[in-house]
């Protein structure tokens, strides 16, 4: 049962984040709801999890998605990358894996949640662990040397609406012995082949950036730097190239592509089974897309955030004249499942998304986002983060 003292509590341990502020400036941040998912529907995730992992390794495959790839996509790193955030639909027949990102947010954040509902034990063995994962992404690249500091970055991250977060990992850095800090990319500089902000040296990028490619002026540095093998960087390019393109979901969900590939069998059954079949918006398919849009999610191949996604049942015909344009891929759809929110003494259905964070192909946290509205919010009352267990 949701604990508001308790999350207080946990919020104020060692980041100094007071829940009243934070509940007036981000009121839809977490829900007072808890998520039961069944261990099965668990299982089926973690096993969507490794088949795409499975595939992702494959030669051919990588030298398909890297050719539509940027530049900086083509530096090969020993590092995993960070906080893989695999997004699912909840269907009749099985969990459908919607998108998958590289640098997913409110990891943290829901760790201070469980906390909140009686599971203080279990959230510091996942923060625990959280830090192990920094430690690892350092050592397959740095070996044994110290880690000193890590640098948290992103684009003008105080008004960043999950700025609370990076001052949570902030303090749960510096509570492990590793310093930290909180950066815009145009804060760092490069002396030789090393990076430093407000001239002390910096070991290790947690890029929350959604520049994925680090392309922008303000990441020139942070670029060199990273190119020179002078920092290590995580989440990197290479893995959004990997992972995270939507149009990569064109061909894991695409069974000529899986048996030209030689994946398995049953890793191709898995595959299909939870991966919405995706396909490029093509402009000489307009009429047959828009008689069939109501059957269609549009998407840019690079966007995240849910920014300049449509369902195809709300598009009007101006912005479908846009997508045609390109760079969209476009994804059956399947409804999100409901969950029933008590609102101010009323019963409210929200609808549920459910985020599984990875590390290594393995599941350390899944965590559910509650909200109403075409896609996924912070702005529905009652609505937001909430904790999953096993029904």
């Amino acid at each position: 049962m949701f604990d508001r003292q308790a999350l207080h509590a946990a919020l104020l341990d060692g980041a100094e984040l007071d829940f009243e502020t934070l509940a007036e400036s981000h009121p839809s941040l977490f829900s007072a709801a808890a998520v039961s998912i069944p261990l099965p529907t668990q299982r089926a995730m973690a096993d969507l999890v490794a088949a795409i992992e499975a595939v992702v390794v494959m030669p051919a495959y990588q030298q398909r998605v890297l050719a539509w790839a940027p530049a900086a996509a083509g530096i090969e790193v020993a590092a995993r990358s960070v906080f893989f955030g695999y997004d699912f639909h909840l269907a009749p027949d099985g969990p459908k894996l919607i998108e998958i990102n590289t640098n997913a947010g409110g990891a943290l954040l829901n760790t201070r949640l469980l906390m909140a509902h009686g599971e203080p034990v279990l959230a510091q063995a996942i923060e625990t662990e959280f830090v192990a994962m920094f430690r690892n992404e350092w050592q397959l690249t740095r070996g044994d040397a110290p880690l000193r500091r890590i640098a948290i970055v992103d684009e003008n991250p105080a008004a960043q609406y999950l700025a609370p977060e990076f001052e949570l990992f902030r303090r749960l850095f510096l509570r492990h012995g590793i310093d930290a800090l909180i950066a815009d990319p145009g804060e760092l500089r490069r002396q030789g082949e090393q990076l430093f902000c407000r001239g002390e040296p910096v070991d290790l990028v947690y890029n929350r950036l959604t520049d994925f490619s680090l392309d922008g002026e303000n990441c020139a540095d942070l670029r060199a730097v990273f190119a020179a093998g002078g920092v290590v960087v995580t989440p990197h390019p290479r893995a959004h190239a990997l992972y995270a393109d939507k149009r990569n979901l064109m061909l894991l969900s695409d069974p000529v592509f899986l048996d030209e590939l030689g994946v398995p069998e049953a890793v191709g059954r898995c595959l299909l089974a939870g991966i919405p079949r995706t396909i490029a918006v093509q402009a000489e398919m307009a009429d047959d897309f828009w008689r069939e849009r109501k059957q269609w999610f549009f998407k840019p191949a690079a966007g995240y955030g849910s920014r300049a996604t449509y369902r195809g049942d709300k598009l009007t015909k101006r912005v479908f004249e846009e997508i045609l344009q390109g760079g969209y891929i476009a994804q059956q759809i399947v409804p999100p499942s409901e969950w029933p929110v008590s609102v101010d003494g009323n019963a409210l259905a929200m609808k549920l998304d459910v985020r599984c964070y990875v590390y290594a192909a393995r599941l350390q946290l899944v965590a559910a986002r509650l909200y109403q509205g075409q896609t996924t919010n912070f702005r529905t009352p009652g609505g937001g983060f909430a904790p999953v267990f096993a029904a």
